[in-house]
């Protein structure tokens, strides 16, 4: 799998997760028209318009300016084929009406958040490094993380922490966050880390990963109300996409893949095609292994005639 090598952050950027896998499921064809919901580098994007030329078009939507930059650059050379909105996708509606489509042919979304965005260190994504509490998708939104953390009752972070980060040490954590910024304003990724270290005791901390990391997950989720626009675009798929059309969702933890197995399931206009995720090989999490958490879903939508 190639990589390159990002001017911003000079880290590796890897191959997006399951592209095989998603553009199989998605199956362009010649004359299409796709939506990537998540741009990012445009990585699957690329591949949509490889498979569906001569004249298949992408419309790609993505919410991180720094992203959609380096997307544009990656994509000119299949010019008109490929448009490019800076917006979420959960304004795809108002955006597929702005370039007068009706309906579309397929939709992925790729809902991981990119190397490109954890490894630079200003967006305050990561508590491996000192860097601002910010982490907003889209940098033209005003609530941050550290307005969660600084303002938020003690009784709302705990709900944060438990719901989107399936923390169970959630309201303790929450009780010394509060107990900590009546001493001084909790700015920095690495001081709120040290923080919920120190909440919770030592037995209680996880082997696997940092026992940071399901507070940062849970306020990430709440900056950029990521499980609320999930659950908007997955009831509007048959609005989005024509009978026969798909919808392909990668995913990266267990709420927002239970979100998706419910959704598809329970509408009655969609056919799922993937009764169990689909999961990357071995040597896909070799390469890169912040794909080891990708589940991949697909439905398509039925015809209601």
């Amino acid at each position: 799998m190639a990589e390159s090598q990002d001017p911003e952050t000079s880290t590796p950027i890897h191959s997006p997760v399951l592209l095989e896998e998603a553009v199989n499921l998605l199956a362009p064809v010649d004359g299409g028209i796709y939506i990537d919901g998540t741009l990012g580098l445009g990585g699957h994007t690329e591949k949509i318009l490889q498979s569906c030329a001569p004249s298949g078009k992408v419309i790609g939507f993505e919410w991180d300016d720094k992203a959609l930059e380096l997307a544009k650059k990656r994509l000119a050379p299949f010019g008109h084929r490929f448009t490019a909105q800076h917006r979420s996708y959960s304004e795809i509606m108002r955006g597929l009406a702005e370039e007068n489509i009706h309906k579309a042919d397929g939709l992925l979304l790729d809902l991981g958040v990119s190397s490109l965005q954890f490894d630079t260190i200003s967006r305050g994504f990561t508590f491996q490094a000192e860097g601002p509490l910010d982490m907003r998708m889209d940098r033209r939104r005003r609530l941050t993380a550290e307005e969660i953390v600084n303002n938020y009752s003690k009784d709302d972070l705990a709900d944060i922490f438990f719901y989107y980060g399936e923390e169970r040490q959630a309201r303790r954590i929450a009780a010394h966050i509060t107990a900590e910024r009546e001493k001084a304003p909790i700015r920095t990724t690495s001081h709120l880390a040290r923080i919920i270290s120190s909440a919770v005791p030592k037995k209680f901390h996880p082997r696997k990963i940092h026992i940071a990391t399901k507070v940062f997950q849970a306020l990430r989720i709440a900056v950029n109300k990521e499980l609320d626009n999930l659950a908007a675009i997955l009831d509007l798929i048959p609005e989005i996409i024509r009978p026969g059309g798909r919808a392909c969702i990668i995913t990266f933890h267990s709420l927002e893949d239970r979100l998706v197995k419910w959704k598809f399931k329970d509408n009655p206009l969609l056919h799922v095609l993937t009764k169990k995720p689909v999961r990357p090989e071995t040597e896909e999490i070799k390469i890169n292994p912040r794909a080891r958490s990708a589940k991949l879903r697909a439905a398509y939508v039925k015809d209601s005639a």
